[in-house]
């Protein structure tokens, strides 16, 4: 028996939960409902991420202390992923006596292994609220094309990205205050002394091929140290041996993990030790996506190898969320909350429909409303639920829902048995979309058997009462190896076929053995069919009204002539490369081909796309944008785009057949 711990990552506690969260949650609960099922001894271990500034203003505005304000949230959250089955061990805070002691214990051995130093660093601060301020609590007019009320690191008029000390009138959100430029001391994890065992453990098999490499061009590019401390006033942990110095949630947030294990290990008797020691035997897995992933595969295996504990055995990363192409938006109703899916349709539908998506790749997941509702009701319904529908009436009517003593076709029965171990090599690779069209295509297989012996046909034959028996019999016993296969993906909908076969909870093992000379329960549907109609019913629960797309962006623009507008040469652009800019949070830097030229742009979209998914994809360029000097170097041009920022940016791109250097007029 194997001892496994898994988590999620955390979900901070700043809004609800909504369907990207679940699109990690429910993967990575799939994966732990499977161990469970195969009797391995497994532990699914979550946590609110509470601490921050954003958690203190939130909470500050709520009237509430931020103690108070998390564990709402919390509870939100907890009763969020209960209704879509999610099975949480333990879902605790990283606001908790567990989390600060290993906080203060982790940072002292980071400390005596000389892998902490400090650095002066200089930010925004606003002097009547007497805070250090983040770039989004910073607005002013855009330095580039005089815009007022602008963000404080890029323009939602022109598009443009800058420092938040480059805005003209700059003002604080908080007090309206104008900030002033003030020094403070940081702290900081000297991750680059750390590279040769970085390397080393990267490439050791506790990623995917593709994260590796990924990762080896960050090494590659030279790692710079992490900056693990925020100034008072801060929600969090004060950093040992300072007064005004809390730990900034790089450090304590991963660390959630470890407390929430402990706080579990106390409750249910386990050794912490056992898991987390520097030589355990057991197994941590970590289930992540792709925006986080050099945090969990090179800071925190860095930070737990210098501190003395075991690094993960693996990290397994999936890609974003879309819905019907494009970013979740609450303005287009398309950014879903748990809570409203769950008021409209069965969480079981979205558990399949993301089953059925995903897979071991980081490769985005697109979510089609048309998609959804056609695969839930052609394999849930149409396929799955089909088979005992069609014959449990004739159980009932004619046999008092008894079961025959003997299998009408074994070698068929033995068919369905014998996927079980392809089925189980899916599941530990994290091929959940693979195991789903197995199990569909024995459902196929039940279904063409019953369409070969209709019940309803045999039944009209007082003699061959026997055979009906049969048929049903070995039907339901199709029925019930396919509950199995798929219970780790809808727990809820075999959960009520386990009432109805009237047997206990289905084992892993059961497969091994047909279901013989058993009395079924009465049959009640088990799941109905969905509709766009729902669809629709969720999307207008999630607009927001008081966002007007068309209003997005716009700050009442000056009319130009014809003659003005010609000015700009707008170029069609091919982009070679992409990359993240280390130092600047929002920032890519792309590498055009325009024509015959090459030139180097540094847009403000990387809260939006991630920098492999751009490369090859062709955009609309300002070509003739006077060069401006940044200080992470010059960025010659400015690539069109639209959105209120965010998540919510979207590259504006030319048709199929536009080649680069093409005039756009």
């Amino acid at each position: 028996m194997r001892r496994i711990l898994v988590t999620a990552a955390l979900p901070y506690s700043n809004g609800a939960i909504h369907l990207g969260h679940l699109l990690e949650h429910i993967q990575t609960d799939i994966w732990v409902r499977f161990q469970k099922l195969r009797g391995n001894e497994c532990y699914f271990i979550c946590a609110e991420d509470t601490h921050g500034t954003a958690t203190m203003i939130g909470a500050e505005e709520a009237g509430v202390s931020p103690e108070v304000w998390v564990e709402d949230l919390r509870q939100q959250h907890i009763a969020d992923f209960d209704a879509f089955s999610i099975g949480h061990d333990n879902y605790y805070t990283t606001h908790s006596p567990e989390n600060e002691r290993f906080a203060r214990d982790i940072y002292t051995k980071l400390k005596e292994n000389d892998a902490i130093y400090t650095a002066t660093v200089e930010q925004l601060y606003d002097p009547e609220k007497e805070l250090f301020l983040a770039d989004r609590y910073v607005r002013g007019t855009c330095p580039r094309c005089g815009a007022e009320d602008q963000p404080g690191d890029n323009c939602d008029n022109c598009g443009a990205t800058y420092a938040a000390t480059e805005l003209k009138n700059p003002r604080s959100t908080h007090t309206n205050a104008t900030p002033v430029l003030r020094s403070s001391t940081h702290y900081f994890f000297n991750l680059p002394k750390f590279e040769d065992f970085l390397r080393t453990w990267t490439e050791s098999g506790t990623v995917r091929p593709e994260i590796s490499n990924k990762l080896k061009e960050w090494l590659d590019g030279g790692m710079k140290a992490w900056d693990i401390s925020r100034d008072a006033p801060y929600f969090g942990f004060r950093i040992p041996d300072t007064e005004d110095k809390y730990f900034y949630v790089w450090l304590d947030a991963p660390m959630g993990y470890m407390a929430s294990f402990q706080n579990w290990c106390d409750q249910a008797g386990i050794k912490f030790d056992d898991f987390w020691s520097k030589d355990s035997l057991a197994e941590v897995h970590h289930f992540i996506g792709k925006d986080i992933v050099n945090f969990h595969a090179l800071f925190w295996p860095a930070v737990l190898h210098c501190a003395g504990y075991r690094t993960p055995t693996s990290v397994r990363v999936h890609g974003m969320i879309t819905v019907n192409g494009e970013k979740m938006s609450k303005s287009r109703g398309t950014f879903i909350n748990a809570s409203t899916f769950r008021d409209v349709l069965d969480p079981d539908t979205l558990r399949y429909y993301y089953g059925a998506r995903l897979n071991a790749s980081m490769g985005d997941i697109d979510i089609s409303f048309e998609d959804f509702v056609s695969r839930v009701n052609s394999d849930l319904i149409g396929k799955f639920v089909n088979i005992p529908s069609r014959c449990a009436n004739f159980l009932n009517r004619h046999f008092d829902s008894m079961l025959s003593t003997e299998l009408e076709q074994p070698k068929l029965y033995e068919e369905f048995a014998a996927k079980q171990q392809l089925i189980e090599e899916l599941y530990e690779e994290g091929e959940s979309s693979k195991v789903v069209r197995e199990v569909m295509a024995l459902a196929d297989r039940a279904n063409q058997y019953i369409a070969n012996n209709p019940p309803w046909e045999l039944a009209k034959t007082p003699d061959r009462e026997n055979e009906v028996q049969a048929v049903c019999t070995m039907a339901i016993n199709m029925f019930r190896t396919l509950c199995v296969y798929l219970k780790p993906i809808v727990p809820g909908l075999v959960a009520r076929s386990e009432e109805y076969l009237n047997a206990g909870e289905l084992k892993w093992i059961d497969v091994s053995q047909p279901l013989l000379g058993h009395r079924v329960a009465p049959f009640k549907r088990l799941m109905s069919r969905i509709d766009l109609k729902q669809i629709d019913k969720i999307v207008r629960a999630s607009k927001d009204s008081t966002a007007d797309e068309s209003d997005i962006g716009r700050s009442n623009p000056q009319l130009i002539d014809l003659a003005e507008f010609q000015k700009v040469d707008l170029r069609v652009a091919k982009i070679e490369n992409a990359s993240v800019v280390d130092g600047a949070d929002k920032l890519l830097k792309l590498e055009l081909k325009v024509g015959k030229d090459s030139r180097t742009v540094f847009a403000g979209i990387r809260s939006a796309y991630e920098p492999a998914d751009l490369i090859g994809r062709y955009v609309v360029v300002v070509a003739n944008l006077k060069p401006r000097k940044m200080r992470f170097g010059t960025s010659e041009g400015m690539v069109l785009a639209a959105g209120p920022g965010d998540k919510d940016i979207f590259l504006l791109s030319p048709d199929e057949g536009a080649v680069a250097g093409m005039e756009v007029s």
